[in-house]
């Protein structure tokens, strides 16, 4: 994948299904913050950032909620 361009890359992307692109664009956020903080002069660590979310947000539940009678 490090040997594609421009055109492989986007298709690429979008043959992958929907759960992971979601997934890796989510995953991709804290490193977005860190760097528009950076690049207002205040950086931050992108671990610190990952830290905190990772605190505050909680995994899906498994489980199935019970249904309404």
């Amino acid at each position: 994948m490090l040997n594609m361009n421009w055109k492989q890359a986007i298709e690429h992307w979008r043959s992958l299904p929907e759960k992971e692109r979601r997934r890796r664009h989510l995953q991709a956020i804290p490193r977005h913050v860190a760097n528009s903080m950076a690049m207002e002069g205040e950086p931050v660590d992108e671990a610190w950032i990952r830290e905190r979310l990772a605190r505050h947000i909680q995994p899906p539940a498994t489980s199935t909620p019970p249904s309404e009678s």
